[in-house]
Protein backbone atom coordinates (compact mmCIF):
# COMPACT_ATOMS: atom_id res chain seq x y z
CA UNK A 1 0.00 0.00 0.00
CA UNK A 2 3.12 2.57 0.67
CA UNK A 3 5.04 1.37 -2.02
CA UNK A 4 1.13 2.28 -4.01
CA UNK A 5 1.15 5.64 -2.30
CA UNK A 6 4.54 6.47 -3.51
CA UNK A 7 4.25 5.18 -6.91
CA UNK A 8 1.35 7.64 -7.08
CA UNK A 9 2.81 11.46 -5.59
CA UNK A 10 5.74 10.46 -8.05
CA UNK A 11 3.42 10.21 -11.13
CA UNK A 12 1.30 13.48 -9.96
CA UNK A 13 5.00 15.28 -9.09
CA UNK A 14 6.45 14.19 -12.35
CA UNK A 15 2.93 15.13 -14.52
CA UNK A 16 2.79 18.49 -12.87
CA UNK A 17 6.69 19.29 -12.98
CA UNK A 18 5.95 18.22 -16.79
CA UNK A 19 3.12 20.61 -17.11
CA UNK A 20 4.55 23.50 -15.63
CA UNK A 21 7.74 23.69 -17.75
CA UNK A 22 7.60 24.69 -21.33
CA UNK A 23 8.72 22.85 -23.78
CA UNK A 24 12.00 23.76 -25.19
CA UNK A 25 13.75 24.01 -28.17
CA UNK A 26 17.40 21.86 -28.39
CA UNK A 27 20.32 24.63 -28.90
CA UNK A 28 21.04 24.35 -32.17
CA UNK A 29 17.11 24.85 -33.00
CA UNK A 30 17.18 28.06 -30.77
CA UNK A 31 19.97 29.25 -32.91
CA UNK A 32 18.65 28.94 -35.77
CA UNK A 33 15.03 30.61 -34.92
CA UNK A 34 17.06 33.57 -32.98
CA UNK A 35 18.65 34.07 -36.25
CA UNK A 36 16.07 33.95 -38.30
CA UNK A 37 14.40 36.35 -35.94
CA UNK A 38 17.20 38.58 -36.46
CA UNK A 39 17.53 37.88 -40.23
CA UNK A 40 14.23 37.72 -41.10
CA UNK A 41 13.69 41.23 -39.79
CA UNK A 42 16.19 42.56 -41.76
CA UNK A 43 14.79 41.13 -44.62
CA UNK A 44 11.32 42.39 -44.21
CA UNK A 45 12.91 46.06 -43.55
CA UNK A 46 14.77 45.59 -45.99
CA UNK A 47 12.19 44.87 -48.78
CA UNK A 48 9.77 47.65 -47.10
CA UNK A 49 13.01 50.62 -47.17
CA UNK A 50 12.93 51.56 -50.46
CA UNK A 51 8.91 52.13 -50.73
CA UNK A 52 8.48 52.91 -47.05
CA UNK A 53 5.75 55.60 -46.58
CA UNK A 54 5.06 55.62 -50.49
CA UNK A 55 1.20 55.25 -51.86
CA UNK A 56 0.73 51.97 -53.48
CA UNK A 57 0.43 53.84 -57.30
CA UNK A 58 3.77 54.90 -56.62
CA UNK A 59 5.01 51.19 -55.84
CA UNK A 60 2.69 50.04 -58.76
CA UNK A 61 4.74 53.06 -60.78
CA UNK A 62 8.33 51.87 -59.60
CA UNK A 63 8.19 48.82 -59.01
CA UNK A 64 4.80 46.71 -60.34
CA UNK A 65 4.93 44.52 -57.53
CA UNK A 66 8.09 44.19 -55.25
CA UNK A 67 9.01 40.59 -55.03
CA UNK A 68 12.34 40.94 -53.24
CA UNK A 69 15.21 43.10 -52.64
CA UNK A 70 16.28 46.15 -54.44
CA UNK A 71 19.10 49.02 -53.65
CA UNK A 72 17.79 52.18 -51.84
CA UNK A 73 17.45 55.55 -54.16
CA UNK A 74 16.09 57.55 -50.70
CA UNK A 75 17.70 60.54 -48.93
CA UNK A 76 19.16 59.13 -45.46
CA UNK A 77 17.67 60.45 -42.49
CA UNK A 78 17.69 60.07 -38.62
CA UNK A 79 15.22 57.24 -38.85
CA UNK A 80 15.67 56.05 -42.25
CA UNK A 81 18.92 54.42 -43.72
CA UNK A 82 21.99 56.70 -42.11
CA UNK A 83 23.71 56.28 -45.76
CA UNK A 84 22.61 57.57 -49.24
CA UNK A 85 21.69 54.80 -52.07
CA UNK A 86 22.48 52.14 -49.89
CA UNK A 87 22.65 48.60 -51.84
CA UNK A 88 20.10 45.77 -52.21
CA UNK A 89 19.51 44.63 -48.45
CA UNK A 90 20.57 47.84 -46.64
CA UNK A 91 18.06 48.56 -43.42
CA UNK A 92 16.80 51.37 -40.88
CA UNK A 93 16.26 52.18 -37.84
CA UNK A 94 13.58 49.07 -37.22
CA UNK A 95 17.06 46.46 -37.42
CA UNK A 96 19.00 49.33 -35.60
CA UNK A 97 16.85 48.87 -32.48
CA UNK A 98 17.26 45.04 -32.83
CA UNK A 99 20.56 45.83 -32.52
CA UNK A 100 20.12 47.63 -29.42
CA UNK A 101 18.10 45.53 -27.52
CA UNK A 102 20.42 42.76 -27.96
CA UNK A 103 23.10 44.33 -26.61
CA UNK A 104 20.84 45.34 -23.25
CA UNK A 105 19.88 41.65 -23.04
CA UNK A 106 23.21 40.37 -23.14
CA UNK A 107 23.33 42.41 -19.53
CA UNK A 108 20.41 40.61 -18.42
CA UNK A 109 21.79 37.08 -17.07
CA UNK A 110 19.75 35.97 -14.54
CA UNK A 111 16.07 37.10 -12.52
CA UNK A 112 13.19 39.36 -14.39
CA UNK A 113 14.52 42.09 -17.13
CA UNK A 114 15.57 45.22 -15.69
CA UNK A 115 13.13 48.33 -16.84
CA UNK A 116 15.41 50.93 -15.63
CA UNK A 117 18.22 49.54 -16.99
CA UNK A 118 16.58 49.22 -20.24
CA UNK A 119 16.35 53.14 -19.98
CA UNK A 120 19.81 53.46 -18.88
CA UNK A 121 21.10 51.50 -22.18
CA UNK A 122 19.25 53.90 -24.57
CA UNK A 123 20.53 56.98 -22.41
CA UNK A 124 24.11 55.29 -23.09
CA UNK A 125 23.97 55.37 -26.71
CA UNK A 126 22.26 58.76 -27.10
CA UNK A 127 25.23 60.33 -25.27
CA UNK A 128 28.25 58.21 -27.08
CA UNK A 129 26.02 59.35 -30.41
CA UNK A 130 25.74 63.02 -29.00
CA UNK A 131 29.73 62.80 -28.43
CA UNK A 132 30.69 61.57 -31.42
CA UNK A 133 28.99 64.34 -32.91
CA UNK A 134 30.70 66.55 -30.73
CA UNK A 135 34.26 65.39 -31.70
CA UNK A 136 33.58 65.32 -35.28
CA UNK A 137 36.87 66.63 -36.81
CA UNK A 138 37.41 69.23 -39.56
CA UNK A 139 35.04 71.47 -40.84
CA UNK A 140 33.56 69.59 -44.41
CA UNK A 141 29.68 69.38 -43.88
CA UNK A 142 29.47 65.79 -44.41
CA UNK A 143 30.69 64.03 -41.52
CA UNK A 144 28.98 66.62 -39.58
CA UNK A 145 25.29 65.73 -41.19
CA UNK A 146 26.62 61.75 -41.09
CA UNK A 147 26.73 62.37 -37.17
CA UNK A 148 24.00 64.52 -36.84
CA UNK A 149 21.48 61.58 -37.69
CA UNK A 150 23.23 59.37 -35.11
CA UNK A 151 22.18 61.30 -32.56
CA UNK A 152 18.75 62.25 -34.30
CA UNK A 153 17.86 58.35 -33.91
CA UNK A 154 17.59 58.36 -30.05
CA UNK A 155 17.10 62.20 -29.44
CA UNK A 156 12.94 61.75 -28.79
CA UNK A 157 13.55 58.62 -27.25
CA UNK A 158 16.56 60.00 -24.56
CA UNK A 159 13.54 62.68 -23.67
CA UNK A 160 11.84 59.71 -22.06
CA UNK A 161 14.32 57.49 -20.93
CA UNK A 162 16.57 60.65 -19.06
CA UNK A 163 13.62 60.85 -16.42
CA UNK A 164 12.39 57.15 -16.14
CA UNK A 165 16.03 56.30 -15.15
CA UNK A 166 16.17 58.24 -12.70
CA UNK A 167 12.85 57.76 -11.49
CA UNK A 168 11.21 61.16 -11.62
CA UNK A 169 7.71 60.02 -12.25
CA UNK A 170 6.04 63.19 -13.00
CA UNK A 171 8.71 64.19 -15.36
CA UNK A 172 8.55 61.17 -16.80
CA UNK A 173 4.55 61.02 -17.71
CA UNK A 174 5.33 64.53 -19.00
CA UNK A 175 7.72 63.98 -21.20
CA UNK A 176 6.19 60.75 -22.24
CA UNK A 177 2.54 62.29 -23.19
CA UNK A 178 4.77 64.52 -25.53
CA UNK A 179 6.66 61.51 -26.92
CA UNK A 180 6.69 62.03 -31.06
CA UNK A 181 3.80 64.83 -30.33
CA UNK A 182 1.79 62.53 -28.20
CA UNK A 183 0.77 60.29 -31.12
CA UNK A 184 0.68 56.28 -29.89
CA UNK A 185 3.60 55.37 -32.34
CA UNK A 186 5.49 52.28 -32.92
CA UNK A 187 7.54 52.69 -30.57
CA UNK A 188 7.47 49.45 -28.81
CA UNK A 189 6.45 47.68 -31.69
CA UNK A 190 10.41 48.57 -32.80
CA UNK A 191 12.24 46.53 -29.50
CA UNK A 192 9.27 43.89 -28.82
CA UNK A 193 10.03 40.89 -31.19
CA UNK A 194 13.84 41.09 -29.75
CA UNK A 195 12.48 40.56 -26.26
CA UNK A 196 9.73 38.11 -26.57
CA UNK A 197 12.62 35.88 -27.92
CA UNK A 198 14.55 36.15 -24.30
CA UNK A 199 11.39 33.94 -23.38
CA UNK A 200 11.42 30.74 -25.66
CA UNK A 201 8.28 29.20 -25.53
CA UNK A 202 6.38 31.32 -22.45
CA UNK A 203 4.30 33.57 -23.98
CA UNK A 204 2.99 34.75 -20.39
CA UNK A 205 6.75 35.24 -19.18
CA UNK A 206 7.26 37.17 -22.36
CA UNK A 207 4.13 39.70 -22.35
CA UNK A 208 4.63 40.75 -18.71
CA UNK A 209 8.64 41.36 -19.65
CA UNK A 210 7.86 42.96 -22.95
CA UNK A 211 4.54 45.09 -21.40
CA UNK A 212 6.78 46.63 -18.01
CA UNK A 213 9.78 47.87 -21.14
CA UNK A 214 7.06 49.27 -23.13
CA UNK A 215 8.61 52.34 -21.68
CA UNK A 216 7.85 54.98 -24.89
CA UNK A 217 4.19 53.72 -25.59
CA UNK A 218 1.02 55.33 -24.45
CA UNK A 219 -2.46 53.34 -24.07
CA UNK A 220 -3.37 50.38 -25.89
CA UNK A 221 -0.27 50.69 -27.80
CA UNK A 222 1.26 49.23 -24.64
CA UNK A 223 -0.78 45.76 -25.02
CA UNK A 224 -0.21 45.89 -28.80
CA UNK A 225 3.66 45.60 -27.66
CA UNK A 226 3.26 43.53 -25.30
CA UNK A 227 1.38 40.67 -27.55
CA UNK A 228 4.06 41.01 -30.45
CA UNK A 229 6.74 39.98 -27.53
CA UNK A 230 4.20 36.87 -26.66
CA UNK A 231 3.67 36.21 -30.14
CA UNK A 232 7.34 36.14 -30.71
CA UNK A 233 7.98 33.63 -27.79
CA UNK A 234 4.71 31.16 -28.68
CA UNK A 235 6.44 31.30 -32.40
CA UNK A 236 9.58 29.64 -30.53
CA UNK A 237 8.28 26.97 -29.02
CA UNK A 238 8.31 23.35 -30.49
CA UNK A 239 5.23 22.49 -32.38
CA UNK A 240 4.22 26.17 -32.87
CA UNK A 241 1.57 26.78 -35.20
CA UNK A 242 -0.20 29.75 -36.86
CA UNK A 243 -3.06 29.00 -34.63
CA UNK A 244 -0.97 28.59 -31.18
CA UNK A 245 0.77 31.76 -32.05
CA UNK A 246 -2.31 33.59 -32.68
CA UNK A 247 -4.16 32.44 -29.65
CA UNK A 248 -1.96 35.03 -27.64
CA UNK A 249 -4.43 37.46 -28.59
CA UNK A 250 -6.99 35.51 -27.03
CA UNK A 251 -5.46 33.65 -24.14
CA UNK A 252 -3.16 36.26 -22.18
CA UNK A 253 -4.22 39.10 -20.92
CA UNK A 254 -3.18 40.16 -17.73
CA UNK A 255 -3.89 43.82 -17.60
CA UNK A 256 -7.36 43.22 -18.30
CA UNK A 257 -7.99 44.68 -21.98
CA UNK A 258 -10.93 42.70 -22.78
CA UNK A 259 -12.66 43.87 -19.58
CA UNK A 260 -12.76 47.61 -20.82
CA UNK A 261 -15.90 49.20 -21.23
CA UNK A 262 -17.25 50.03 -24.67
CA UNK A 263 -13.80 49.47 -26.38
CA UNK A 264 -12.61 46.30 -25.38
CA UNK A 265 -9.29 44.99 -26.82
CA UNK A 266 -7.70 46.33 -29.51
CA UNK A 267 -5.16 44.05 -30.23
CA UNK A 268 -7.81 41.15 -30.39
CA UNK A 269 -10.33 43.25 -32.96
CA UNK A 270 -7.40 43.62 -35.35
CA UNK A 271 -7.21 39.70 -35.21
CA UNK A 272 -11.00 39.51 -35.98
CA UNK A 273 -10.44 42.42 -38.90
CA UNK A 274 -7.61 40.53 -40.29
CA UNK A 275 -9.23 37.38 -41.00
CA UNK A 276 -12.36 39.21 -42.07
CA UNK A 277 -10.22 40.78 -45.06
CA UNK A 278 -8.41 37.41 -45.52
CA UNK A 279 -12.06 35.50 -45.59
CA UNK A 280 -13.48 38.23 -48.31
CA UNK A 281 -11.03 38.36 -50.32
CA UNK A 282 -10.17 34.45 -50.72
CA UNK A 283 -13.79 34.52 -51.64
CA UNK A 284 -14.08 37.54 -54.01
CA UNK A 285 -14.56 36.47 -57.45
CA UNK A 286 -13.76 39.85 -59.82
CA UNK A 287 -16.37 40.60 -62.70
CA UNK A 288 -16.80 38.08 -65.81
CA UNK A 289 -15.03 40.57 -67.72
CA UNK A 290 -11.92 41.48 -65.61
CA UNK A 291 -10.72 45.04 -66.55
CA UNK A 292 -6.97 44.28 -65.55
CA UNK A 293 -5.75 48.20 -65.63
CA UNK A 294 -5.57 48.56 -61.89
CA UNK A 295 -3.95 45.66 -61.36
CA UNK A 296 -0.04 45.86 -60.95
CA UNK A 297 2.33 43.03 -62.32
CA UNK A 298 6.03 41.59 -61.40
CA UNK A 299 8.62 43.61 -63.49
CA UNK A 300 9.75 39.71 -64.42
CA UNK A 301 7.83 36.26 -64.77
CA UNK A 302 4.46 36.00 -65.27
CA UNK A 303 0.77 37.24 -63.26
CA UNK A 304 -1.79 35.25 -61.48
CA UNK A 305 -4.61 37.56 -62.09
CA UNK A 306 -6.76 36.18 -60.17
CA UNK A 307 -4.43 36.33 -57.16
CA UNK A 308 -3.40 39.51 -57.64
CA UNK A 309 -6.61 40.59 -57.78
CA UNK A 310 -8.02 39.26 -54.82
CA UNK A 311 -4.76 40.81 -53.32
CA UNK A 312 -5.70 44.16 -54.28
CA UNK A 313 -9.36 43.46 -53.04
CA UNK A 314 -7.47 42.61 -49.69
CA UNK A 315 -5.84 46.02 -50.14
CA UNK A 316 -8.82 47.66 -50.54
CA UNK A 317 -10.31 46.37 -47.46
CA UNK A 318 -7.44 46.76 -45.54
CA UNK A 319 -7.73 50.53 -46.26
CA UNK A 320 -10.85 51.01 -44.44
CA UNK A 321 -8.61 50.62 -41.27
CA UNK A 322 -5.78 52.96 -41.96
CA UNK A 323 -5.10 55.47 -39.47
CA UNK A 324 -4.55 59.27 -39.71
CA UNK A 325 -0.68 57.91 -39.45
CA UNK A 326 0.86 55.24 -40.53
CA UNK A 327 3.37 55.35 -37.78
CA UNK A 328 0.82 53.98 -35.38
CA UNK A 329 0.65 50.84 -33.48
CA UNK A 330 -2.59 50.30 -34.25
CA UNK A 331 -2.75 50.29 -38.26
CA UNK A 332 1.09 48.53 -38.02
CA UNK A 333 -0.32 45.69 -35.38
CA UNK A 334 -3.60 45.86 -38.51
CA UNK A 335 -1.48 45.02 -41.11
CA UNK A 336 1.13 42.79 -39.40
CA UNK A 337 -1.27 40.52 -38.58
CA UNK A 338 -3.73 40.53 -42.04
CA UNK A 339 -0.54 40.21 -43.59
CA UNK A 340 1.05 37.07 -42.00
CA UNK A 341 -2.94 35.80 -42.07
CA UNK A 342 -3.20 36.17 -45.68
CA UNK A 343 0.34 35.01 -46.55
CA UNK A 344 -0.33 31.74 -44.54
CA UNK A 345 2.65 32.70 -42.57
CA UNK A 346 4.52 31.82 -45.41
CA UNK A 347 7.82 34.02 -45.01
CA UNK A 348 7.65 35.63 -48.69
CA UNK A 349 4.27 36.01 -50.04
CA UNK A 350 3.52 37.31 -46.21
CA UNK A 351 6.30 40.06 -46.54
CA UNK A 352 5.11 40.63 -50.10
CA UNK A 353 1.40 41.14 -48.91
CA UNK A 354 2.58 43.86 -46.67
CA UNK A 355 5.27 45.86 -48.74
CA UNK A 356 3.17 46.14 -51.60
CA UNK A 357 0.13 47.77 -49.62
CA UNK A 358 2.78 50.47 -48.28
CA UNK A 359 2.57 52.69 -45.77
CA UNK A 360 5.25 52.27 -42.96
CA UNK A 361 6.02 49.29 -44.77
CA UNK A 362 9.72 48.83 -43.75
CA UNK A 363 8.47 48.07 -40.27
CA UNK A 364 5.45 46.16 -40.52
CA UNK A 365 7.87 44.08 -42.77
CA UNK A 366 10.47 44.10 -39.99
CA UNK A 367 7.75 42.86 -37.35
CA UNK A 368 6.27 40.36 -40.02
CA UNK A 369 9.51 39.48 -40.94
CA UNK A 370 11.05 38.68 -37.20
CA UNK A 371 7.96 36.37 -36.42
CA UNK A 372 8.09 34.54 -39.25
CA UNK A 373 11.62 34.25 -39.42
CA UNK A 374 11.55 32.97 -35.87
CA UNK A 375 8.61 30.40 -36.65
CA UNK A 376 10.37 29.22 -39.90
CA UNK A 377 14.17 29.31 -38.26
CA UNK A 378 16.92 31.09 -40.59
CA UNK A 379 17.53 27.62 -42.22
CA UNK A 380 14.49 27.99 -43.88
CA UNK A 381 14.05 31.69 -45.20
CA UNK A 382 14.90 32.02 -48.78
CA UNK A 383 19.19 31.57 -48.95
CA UNK A 384 20.01 34.62 -51.26
CA UNK A 385 17.95 36.78 -49.18
CA UNK A 386 19.23 36.00 -46.15
CA UNK A 387 23.07 35.91 -47.64
CA UNK A 388 22.29 39.17 -49.01
CA UNK A 389 21.30 40.88 -45.66
CA UNK A 390 23.56 38.95 -44.13
CA UNK A 391 26.70 40.35 -45.92
CA UNK A 392 24.92 44.05 -46.36
CA UNK A 393 24.42 45.07 -42.88
CA UNK A 394 28.07 43.80 -42.05
CA UNK A 395 29.77 45.89 -44.47
CA UNK A 396 27.42 49.18 -44.49
CA UNK A 397 25.96 48.95 -41.41
CA UNK A 398 28.22 47.93 -38.94
CA UNK A 399 25.52 45.00 -37.96
CA UNK A 400 26.93 41.62 -37.93
CA UNK A 401 23.39 39.65 -37.24
CA UNK A 402 25.34 36.14 -37.27
CA UNK A 403 27.31 37.37 -34.32
CA UNK A 404 24.32 39.06 -32.65
CA UNK A 405 22.16 35.76 -33.21
CA UNK A 406 25.45 33.90 -31.56
CA UNK A 407 25.51 35.99 -28.25
CA UNK A 408 22.09 36.35 -28.09
CA UNK A 409 21.19 32.37 -28.12
CA UNK A 410 24.62 31.78 -25.79
CA UNK A 411 22.41 34.01 -22.68
CA UNK A 412 18.93 32.82 -23.56
CA UNK A 413 20.45 28.84 -23.02
CA UNK A 414 22.16 30.08 -19.77
CA UNK A 415 19.29 31.84 -18.64
CA UNK A 416 17.15 28.67 -19.13
CA UNK A 417 19.30 26.22 -17.40
CA UNK A 418 19.21 28.33 -14.05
Amino acid sequence: MIRLLCYLFLLVFVTTATAQTPARLGREQLHDRVLGMLVGSAIGDAMGAPTEMWSREMIGTMYGSVTGLDSMVREPSAEGTWYINLPAGGTTDDTRWKKLTVGYLLTQRSGPLDARAWANHILTQYRADVQRLKNTPGDDPGPFEANARRMAWLQEWAKVAKPYAAQNWPAYLDALSGFYGGEMTCAGLLYAPVLGSFFPGQPDRAYAETFRLSLFDLGYARDLTALTGAMMAAALTPGATPETVLNVLRDIDPQGYFQSRLVGRIGYRALERARSVVYKAGQWTPPAVLNTAGLVYPRHGTADTLALARRQYAFTLLDGYNQDSPIKSGEIFQITLTAMLYGGFDFQKSLQFAINFGRDNDTTGAIIGAILGAYHGANKLPKDLVNQVLTVNKKHTETDLTKLADELTEVIWARQGK
